[in-house]
């Protein structure tokens, strides 16, 4: 049956965008759909918005499953995540939402034992509205047998090589913004020279409250600025990680790139455990005061 398209889904969304959080996942291409829409509805998302074309496979146990809602979109073909956002949570105010794309899976403080609504209870508590995530760059450590860099037994991930700037405000004279700043690091980082320098930053406000007016930007901050902060005036608060194949496989398929990169090995490549207490233990997310 033919998925139906963003517009006519969310003219009779039936009961997927009656409670939160909500779940929003992007196909790029067809790389771990399967596990991607596993890992995010084994964290307790209420409903998961899958947006792929038709063409796109996944497993009939996803597919059948009542909080998975299939939506017909083209990424490749020129449709924008970054409007279906929008459209979404203009649709659903009030819902916590939250957005990734294929082969990439969220993590946070304690997400083993501890559901996607809890964590967002805790964090509407402090009076927050949106949480910040750094996108974790994963990859194989060989690329002879896994072409497309992406392998779910053997991911690794740089243990440091990450940094903060201050992020300037071209309305206060480039000061630097309060409790903002610009994230880098990963593979983005060093394999810089082929990035283009306004895609280089690992931050991603990936989990917020839809609130009328509030409109998602293109690089993954939104247009009310205390959104894009990383903790409140009094404590920190709680961050998330999203552990992403999205920048190995783009840098692997992209051929101006590919052939300059024979491994994404280096000495500070570690593997990658996929549980939250190695990423808490390397200071790739925050716990806040959430014990």
């Amino acid at each position: 049956m033919t998925a139906p398209t963003l517009t006519d889904f969310l003219a009779a969304p039936g009961t997927a965008l009656a409670d939160g959080p909500l779940a929003m996942i992007f196909a790029e291409d067809e790389t771990e759909i399967d596990s991607t829409l596993r890992h995010h509805l084994d964290l307790g998302f209420k409903s998961v918005l899958f947006f792929a074309p038709d063409a796109f496979a996944a497993a009939p146990d996803v597919t059948t499953e009542q909080m998975v809602h299939r939506i017909r979109f083209d990424a490749a073909g020129g449709e924008d995540p970054i409007d279906a956002v929008n459209a979404v949570a203009a649709a659903a105010p009030g819902l916590w939402m939250y957005y990734c794309f294929n082969a990439e899976y969220l993590f946070y403080p304690f997400c083993e034992t501890r559901s996607v609504g809890e964590l967002l209870a805790f964090h509407t508590e402090e009076r927050r509205d949106a949480m910040l995530a750094y996108v974790i760059d994963l990859y194989a450590p060989d690329l002879d047998r896994h072409a497309d860099a992406v392998s779910l037994e053997e991911a690794q991930l740089d243990r440091s090589g990450y940094y903060a700037l201050g992020r300037p405000d071209p309305d206060n004279h480039n000061q630097p913004r309060e409790r903002q700043l610009d994230f880098f690091g990963g593979l983005r980082w060093r394999f810089e020279e082929h990035i283009p320098a306004n895609r280089r930053k690992i931050d991603r406000v990936a989990l917020f409250r839809a609130q009328p007016g509030v409109i998602l930007r293109a690089d993954h901050t939104f247009s009310d600025e205390e959104y894009n902060t990383y903790a409140c005036p009094w404590h920190n608060n709680l961050t998330a990680a999203i552990a992403s194949f999205r920048t190995a496989k783009a840098l692997k398929r992209n051929p101006g790139s590919t052939f300059d990169i024979p491994t994404f090995t280096w000495h500070n490549s570690v593997p990658f455990e996929w549980h939250s207490r190695q990423l808490l233990d390397l200071g790739l997310m925050e716990p806040g005061q959430w014990f």
